[in-house]
């Protein structure tokens, strides 16, 4: 049986200590395990999608996630919500908040 490698932490040796710029040390896919993980600790919602990534200016990251708020038959017209998550640089959760609602079979116009 193989181990599952340790997650890969970026080192940029471009930046000195001392330089004042954040650098996140956190890969795109881990940013995304982290606040999906945390994200549903926090408000017991099951993930439906990862629909966006970007980093931020302190060298952490947002994560937008839909999840299903409201199951509904058919499935068509359940209610989904999209959040942006947001984790430091160290991949801790530092705020989660809805941004829209919109029913599953919705397009944005």
């Amino acid at each position: 049986m193989t181990e599952s490698p340790e997650p890969f932490l970026a080192q940029n040796n471009n930046l000195p200590e001392d330089s004042g710029k954040s650098v996140s040390r956190l890969r795109a896919a881990d940013a995304i395990r982290e606040a999906t993980t945390q994200f549903g600790v926090v408000t017991g919602l099951a993930l439906h999608a990862v629909t966006g990534l970007r980093t931020r200016a302190d060298g952490g990251w947002s994560v937008l996630v839909d999840v299903v708020e409201l199951a509904r038959i058919p499935d068509s017209t359940s209610v989904l919500a999209t959040y942006r998550v947001d984790l430091d640089a160290a991949g801790e959760l530092t705020a989660c908040e809805r941004l829209r609602r919109f029913t599953r079979g919705a397009t944005d116009s």
